[in-house]
C-alpha cells in the first residue's frame, strides 16, 4: 500500500488530457488510474442496491416534516376557521390539512446540511471522473499534486492504496476524501 495523489474532473476528455499530462510529468503508466466516480447513494455496494440500507438523509426529512407539518396544521386551522363563513363547517380541516401538506413541504426543504468545504473535507466522494497517481516520494507527490493544480482539478485529495494495472485496487467510493491543503 502507498499514497495515492488523486483529482476529479467534470468531464471525460480533461481526465484524458490530465492523464497524457500525468505521463508527460514523468510517472509511469502503472502508476495511473482513471476511472469514474458514480454520485453518492449509486455505487450498488448492498444486495438491494445504493451505498447504505439506511439513508441518513432521510432522518433530517423526518424531523423537518414533523416540525413544518405541526406549524403548518396549526396555521391552517387558524385560516380554516377564518374562513369558515365562506367554506362552511369543514373549513379548520381542509385548513389544517393544506397547511399541514405545506408544512411538511417546508419542513422537509430547509433541513440542509454542510458539506464541509470550508474545513478542508468533504463529507463524502462527489461524482466524476477520477485521476489517481501512485506516488513512491514526497518529491512526487508534490509533483502530481502540482500537475492536478495546473490542470484545474477538482477535489485533489491524498489518499493510501495500490494501483495495479491501471486499477486503484482498494479505492473506496464511500470513503470521504482527504482533501491536500490547496492554500
Amino acid at each position: 500500500m502507498g499514497n495515492i495523489i488523486a483529482g476529479r474532473f467534470d468531464q471525460q476528455i480533461s481526465a484524458d488530457e490530465a492523464r497524457a499530462e500525468i505521463l508527460r510529468a514523468g510517472f509511469a503508466e502503472e502508476q495511473v488510474s482513471t476511472f469514474y466516480v458514480s454520485p453518492p447513494g449509486q455505487h450498488d455496494m448492498t444486495l438491494i442496491g445504493g451505498d447504505e440500507i439506511k439513508s441518513h438523509g432521510a432522518e433530517h426529512t423526518e424531523r423537518g416534516i414533523a416540525k413544518g407539518g405541526i406549524a403548518g396544521g396549526v396555521v391552517g386551522a387558524v385560516i380554516g376557521a377564518a374562513t369558515m363563513p365562506v367554506i362552511g363547517p369543514v373549513a379548520p380541516v381542509v385548513g389544517a390539512l393544506v397547511g399541514a401538506h405545506v408544512g411538511d413541504l417546508a419542513g422537509s426543504l430547509s433541513e440542509t446540511e454542510d458539506d464541509g468545504t470550508e474545513s478542508g473535507t468533504l463529507p463524502y466522494r462527489r461524482s466524476g471522473m477520477m485521476l489517481a497517481i501512485s506516488a513512491a516520494s514526497e518529491d512526487e507527490e508534490a509533483r502530481a499534486v502540482r500537475v492536478l493544480r495546473e490542470l484545474q482539478a477538482l477535489d485533489i485529495e491524498r489518499a493510501e492504496g495500490t494501483i495495479a494495472n491501471g486499477d486503484w485496487e482498494d479505492f473506496d467510493p464511500l470513503q470521504p476524501p482527504r482533501l491536500v491543503d490547496l492554500h
